[in-house]
This record gives C-alpha cells, sequence and structure tokens, in this order.
C-alpha cells in the first residue's frame, strides 16, 4: 500500500470491511446520542435526491427518530424529508420511491428555482458572468439554506450525506451539500454504503442508479465518475486499502490534494493548513 493511501484511508477513518448491521446500528445511536445530547433539538431534517447517498441518510434518520419516539415516549421528535428540485427534476420518481422506503414522518417541497435565478440575475446586475458551473454551487447552497430554514422552524438539526468517497475527491458544493450539523455516512466509502441499503432492502433502483450531482444545465445528468475521471470502484479500493492503477491512484490523490480546503473549517492565523 502507498504511504499517502494509508494516511488517507486513516484520516477518512474507512475500514476494509464491514458488518452492514452493526454499521447500520452504530450511525442510528450517533443520530440518537447527539439528539439527546443536545436536548433542544427535536428532529432531524435531510434533503432527498432519490440516489444512494441521501436514500441512507434518510432511512437511518428516520430509524433512529423512531426509536427516540418508542424509548422517550416523546411523540415531538420527527423527522421532515425535503424535496429540493430546480423547477422540474428529470428523476424525481426516485425521490418519492426514496421518501416511500424511509416512511418519512413528515415531507417539505421547495422549489429553489426562484430563489436560483433571482441570486443568478443580481449578481449578474453588477457585469460579474455567472457560469453554468457557478449556478451549480448556487443551487446546491439555496437547497442548504432551505434546509437549516426548515429545520430552524422545527428546532432540528440538519443531516448531511457526506462519506468517504465523496470527501476524498472533495466532490461535493462547499457550504452548500458539504454543510450539516450531523454527518451518520462519514467514514463509509460507496460500495459501503451500497451494502446497508441491501441489508435495509431498500429498491434497488435507487442504489443501482448512476450517481449524479445533476447541476449543470449545459451538462444534465452528468455521471460523477465522468465529472471525477475515475470510477467509484477504483475510489472504493483505494479507500479500502487494495491496489489500484497509477493512474487512478494519482487521479485520487489529485482531487484529495486540491479540495483539502473543503475538509477543513475557515482558515484562521493560527492554522498551518498550507504548510
Amino acid at each position: 500500500m502507498r504511504d499517502k493511501q494509508a494516511k488517507i484511508i486513516a484520516d477518512l477513518r474507512v475500514s476494509s470491511e464491514i458488518d452492514p448491521e452493526q454499521e447500520i446500528r452504530r450511525s442510528v445511536d450517533f443520530l440518537k446520542d447527539y439528539l439527546l445530547k443536545y436536548s433542544f433539538l427535536k428532529g432531524l431534517v435531510l434533503g432527498i435526491s432519490g440516489g444512494q447517498d441521501s436514500t441512507l441518510a434518510g432511512k437511518l434518520s428516520q430509524m433512529a427518530i423512531s426509536e427516540l419516539r418508542d424509548e422517550t415516549g416523546d411523540m415531538s421528535y420527527q423527522f421532515t424529508a425535503v424535496r429540493l428540485p430546480y423547477g422540474v427534476q428529470a428523476d424525481e420518481s426516485d425521490a418519492l420511491a426514496a421518501i416511500e422506503f424511509m416512511q418519512a414522518d413528515n415531507v417539505a417541497r421547495v422549489d429553489i428555482k426562484p430563489t436560483v435565478d433571482e441570486a443568478v440575475k443580481s449578481v449578474a446586475a453588477n457585469n460579474i458572468e455567472i457560469s453554468d458551473f457557478n449556478k451549480g454551487n448556487i443551487k446546491a447552497r439555496q437547497r442548504m439554506i432551505a434546509q437549516y430554514a426548515i429545520a430552524s422552524a422545527k428546532s432540528a438539526a440538519v443531516v448531511g450525506t457526506d462519506h468517504a468517497a465523496e470527501a476524498v475527491t472533495g466532490f461535493y458544493t462547499k457550504f452548500g451539500d458539504g454543510a450539516a450539523d450531523i454527518t451518520p455516512l462519514w467514514r463509509l466509502d460507496k460500495r459501503q454504503g451500497r451494502s446497508l441499503l441491501e441489508y435495509l432492502d431498500a429498491p434497488k433502483h435507487l442504489y443501482e442508479k448512476t450517481p449524479t450531482a445533476d447541476l449543470e444545465e449545459d451538462r444534465p445528468a452528468l455521471p460523477d465518475e465522468v465529472a471525477l475521471g475515475v470510477s467509484y470502484t477504483d475510489i472504493d479500493n483505494y479507500l479500502e486499502g487494495h491496489e489500484v492503477s497509477d493512474h487512478a491512484a494519482e487521479i485520487i490523490e489529485g482531487w484529495y490534494d486540491k479540495t483539502a480546503h473543503k475538509r477543513h473549517t475557515p482558515i484562521n492565523v493560527y492554522d498551518n493548513f498550507w504548510k
């Protein structure tokens, strides 16, 4: 194993093998303990895209909330699944299927198109060009604004879907989908997350579909693996300590280095971040 590979695995706390049942229990208890620690919190909020990550995080969130209600008798504990389309979402049926699978207590729908378009228009009025890629990041950040607005109204915490295969590449929007209060999937790679959904008997089409952030209008439904230039199989193998090609390792490590700022809190004068 490469020295840098070993360091990244240690930094992201990825295990080469997992027991899905144990990891499900670990994540559910983690969510419950967080809410019990901060007694002013009475729920969890999560944006649901219909992909693997939000389906898994949502199911774990609902399990945690349901168990808390049973164990405490406090029915005010609630999980809210949030639909966040930009106008019309092509795979909205998957999002609805995911919500049905997790049996969410509450469902909200916030169309981010008006606020995103107005933000783009307002910035462009300063003779600043907003690229399609930049607009995609605005969409991700607006989705998080909506989630935090709902969470504040419901005295809830926002759940994030960050996991090891996403963290190693920095494949998320800083202060967008990368923002959250609690991340129950952190430590798991893509393959391991899929194994948890299989154990939970999730609909196969939700975790077998091609992963896509789907933020760019010029390149709709662009597969993650195309954008990254490396497959999730290679990323998962790398994170689990297996051998991968030099080419794949170079790409993965390149992403890790370039996106280090995303895995760091805002930098202050006492940091040695750049040294």
